[in-house]
């Protein structure tokens, strides 16, 4: 067996090679000292009270001093502060942007989550399986039908775009045998990677975790498409819309805001993302019939109107509220769409809200589309709720 070969860099490069990390060392050493002065200065100006008074010789020696002094320290804006400035330096230094962040091609930033092989992944992902086979039993006998739509993650669908990040191959069919396995369960689903995988155009966005309005609207019209193969009379009332360009503007990326780097100017940052957000018009359902489609007035205290409650209920992510994508799938399905999705939900907090409200309680929908991201389906499984007890 031949021995394994060693590649010597030139002495130049070697040296280029290092200094970024040289620097951030040395960087972090300086911003050490600085903490530790101004602590110091904190600490002797009595700004904070760093023990209550009648602390006891006991307290002093089993811990409970020290614990007490560490967390009226971390009340002071200095540790606040030092970390913000720790973040930058690591990011414009070494191009370091944290745990929760990954840069992979130029201004192409990826969820750290989405990379990361979990402990006892399959038995969680069959633990989530029988969670939603569960619920789909419950739905069918109230006479509601469950749509399941998976979310590819963004590593997957813009791997081209991940450079020096590897995606490891484990996690290759993650998304494609859950929902093979949910439909031979007999559970209506759908994995939106085959739509979401555009070799001409990206459907996500480059510094945040979403996809964007092209892939918004490519997967609300594949989800209504499999919506649309249910009975026909469950989708009331019936409501067309027009949409409707705008100007581009800058859109903030969710990944550099997790990074911690949002606070620097633009020009350190990652590129800056400029995109459109269409407008949505919903046009009357039935005008009359010398007339031309007309807008309709909504208020706030009526939305829909008591006799013309939407009959189709959206839970899952953030990714439902992004990009238009709740628009888009109202748009494709001809028929108002009622969303309960909820910001960093993952699995089964969009979920047990809306199974435990009184919306779903009083005025049950004929479809719940349920919308969630791959990288939740084999996670630990100490985040999730009961769903539906």
């Amino acid at each position: 067996m031949n021995a394994p070969s060693t590649l010597i860099s030139p002495p130049g490069q070697a040296a280029a090679s290092s200094r970024p990390g040289t620097l951030a060392a040395a960087g972090m050493a300086l911003f050490m000292a600085i903490g530790l002065a101004l602590n110091g200065y904190a600490i002797f100006s009595g700004e904070p009270e760093l023990l209550p008074p009648g602390t006891t010789v006991e307290e002093m020696l089993d811990g409970t001093a020290s614990k007490e002094i560490a967390a009226n320290l971390a009340k002071t804006a200095i540790p606040g502060e030092m970390a913000k400035w720790q973040r930058g330096l690591n990011w414009l230094l070494a191009g370091d942007l944290g745990p929760k962040v990954r840069q992979g091609c130029p201004n192409w930033l990826f969820l750290a989550d989405e990379l990361v092989v979990h402990p006892h992944r399959t038995e969680n992902a069959a633990a989530r399986l029988q969670t939603v086979q569960d619920i789909q039993k419950k739905l069918n006998n109230a006479g509601i039908k469950l749509l399941v739509a998976v979310v590819p993650d963004k590593s997957r669908i813009m791997s081209a775009q991940l450079c020096e990040q590897q995606r490891p191959t484990a996690l290759s069919t993650r998304a494609q045998s859950w929902v093979q396995s949910l439909q031979q369960a007999g559970v209506a689903a759908i994995d939106l990677t085959p739509t979401l995988q555009q070799p001409d155009q990206d459907t996500y966005l480059r510094t945040d975790t979403h996809w964007n309005e092209h892939g918004a609207q490519l997967a609300a019209q594949a989800i209504a498409a499999e919506a649309l193969k249910l009975p026909s009379d469950r989708f009331t009332p019936h409501q067309t819309s027009t949409i409707e360009p705008q100007e581009p503007k800058m859109r903030p990326g969710d990944l550099v805001r997790l990074a911690g780097i949002e606070w620097l100017p633009l020009a350190l940052q990652p590129k800056p993302e400029v995109v459109s957000q269409s407008k949505f018009r919903i046009l009357a359902s039935d005008p009359p019939s010398n007339a031309g489609p007309q807008e309709v007035e909504e208020s706030d205290d009526d939305l829909f109107g008591d006799a013309e409650l939407p009959t189709v209920a959206l839970i899952g992510t953030s990714f439902s509220g992004t990009s238009g994508f709740t628009d888009f799938l109202s748009h494709a399905l001809e028929t108002p769409v009622a969303s309960f999705a909820k910001d960093g939900g993952e699995f089964s907090g969009s979920a047990k809200e809306y199974f435990d409200s009184q919306a779903f309680k009083q005025t049950p929908p004929k479809i719940i589309i349920w919308e969630i991201p791959e990288r939740d389906l084999d996670a630990p499984l100490h985040k999730d709720k009961e769903i539906w007890r």
